[in-house]
């Protein structure tokens, strides 16, 4: 049998099992890894998987079970347990399908490379990145290179009607250096991933890079308490986006637990930024045809012109708000859809990151964050960072061991993205500056 075929024969049994109505998925991975260490092989891993999930519904409640074994023989059993389960549970108002609305074609998405890469070229790639690291004159330790290749196959089925599936393919390389010595020493990273080979950086870019940052880091000063301006590299400025996504999920807006809950049609960020959701992203790490419940993808612009113009929904948030999905269920085989962020990102601005940090007398620019203490309900933010300061426009002494807090509806409202945006890591943002921060130090 088929993906859609086993799940089609699931669903006939949770009907026969007396279930009103139900939908079943399908996931299967693949994945080799590998962590080379100081030239010696320390981790090689494959693993395959295949996991079947079924949710039904009786009178109103739900049910979800799982089961590794995908052989129908066994589905009339996993069918009836589910059955008893949803007819003890409480009964969820919200909780249903949605109506089949076809499933779109993957194929102009190009999520799927065909090469399936063999253990010596993981080897090869995660060798060429330490060894670049430990090339750079000041880092005299390594914590590694990793390598690594993925493969998901998804399959959907719901007695509505819907029938879909897709698959997506991942490469990975990373490669972490260590500088200085004893208590003064200090790490830093660097990471590629992407859905096709071609699209991954260089290894040898990717070491070089991570122990430049290492050496850097060296003795690192703890700045004085203040308020000054922060500004975040791409490569944590992503998390302010992603804290945005929390604010709007309608999960918590439903709950009444987000800062932005009243916030519809109102101005949550400075004028003229615009946040964008697009699933349909050709080659994008979190794009697919459909969401977890069906629901044909398609982009979506959150903010416009600092305007929030929608929730991120699926449909138990939609129906309890009292509004349509937006095609963002996300989910497993063991779990309801629950509504999540695709492809997500800030748009550029116009400023090059120099000329945005220009006028900075005194501020911290931050390229590694650390905890998190963030107030959902009233948007408190406190963060521990490291990064160096900014003096006349330039980056000077490193920083560690400081915090940076704020209000959230603050420092939205007081954003300046620059042009650097790439995309790279699922929620992008380029450089962006933040006005009025409170820099926690000596």
């Amino acid at each position: 049998m088929n993906r859609l075929d086993r799940l089609g024969a699931l669903l006939d049994a949770a009907k026969r099992a007396g279930a009103d109505s139900a939908d079943a998925m399908l996931a299967e991975s693949a994945s080799l890894s590998i962590q080379r260490r100081l030239g010696a092989l320390e981790h090689l891993e494959r693993s395959e998987s295949l996991e079947i999930g079924l949710r039904v519904f009786v009178a109103g409640c739900q049910a979800i079970i799982s089961s590794s074994d995908p052989d129908p023989a066994g589905f009339a059993r996993l069918a009836e347990r589910a059955v008893a389960m949803a007819r003890v549970v409480p009964a969820d108002p919200f909780a249903g399908l949605l109506e089949a609305r076809g499933a779109p074609d993957a194929g102009p998405l190009d999520l799927v490379d065909p090469v399936e890469p063999s253990a010596e070229a993981l080897i090869a790639r995660a060798t060429i990145a330490e060894e670049a690291a430990l090339a750079i004159p000041g880092v005299n330790n390594s914590e590694g290179a990793e390598a690594g290749w993925q493969r998901l196959r998804v399959a959907i089925a719901t007695s509505a009607g819907f029938a879909g599936e897709y698959a997506r393919t991942g490469h990975s390389i990373s490669a972490t250096a260590l500088a200085g010595q004893g208590t003064a020493m200090e790490r830093d990273y660097d990471y590629s991933s992407a859905v096709h080979l071609t699209d991954l950086e260089d290894a040898a870019l990717i070491g070089r890079r991570a122990g430049e940052q290492a050496v850097a880091r060296l003795n690192p000063r703890r700045p004085a308490t203040g308020r000054i301006p922060v500004v975040y590299a791409p490569r944590v400025s992503g998390s302010l986006v992603g804290h945005l996504s929390s604010a709007i999920n309608g999960a918590a807006v439903a709950r009444g637990t987000s800062f932005l809950k009243d916030s519809m049609g109102q101005r949550v960020l400075a004028a003229g930024l615009r946040v964008t959701d697009d699933p349909t992203r050709p080659r994008g790490p979190r794009s697919r045809p459909f969401d977890g419940e069906g629901t044909p993808c398609a982009p979506l612009t959150l903010v416009e012109d600092g305007v929030l113009l929608s929730w991120i929904l699926d449909g138990r948030s939609a129906r309890q708000l009292k509004l349509a999905s937006t095609g963002h269920a996300s989910r497993g085989t063991g779990g309801p859809p629950s509504p999540s962020a695709t492809n997500l990102w800030l748009a550029a601005g116009r400023l090059s990151p120099a000329a945005l940090m220009a006028d900075i007398k005194e501020g911290l620019y931050i390229t590694e964050m650390i905890g998190m203490s963030l107030n959902g309900v009233t948007g408190d933010y406190s963060r521990g960072a490291s990064g160096f300061m900014i003096r006349d426009g330039q980056l000077a002494e490193a920083v560690s061991e400081i915090t940076v807090a704020g209000n959230l509806k603050d420092m939205f409202l007081h954003m300046t993205p620059a042009d650097d945006l790439v995309f790279k890591r699922g929620t992008d943002a380029a450089t962006i500056r933040v006005e009025g921060m409170t820099l926690a130090g000596a």
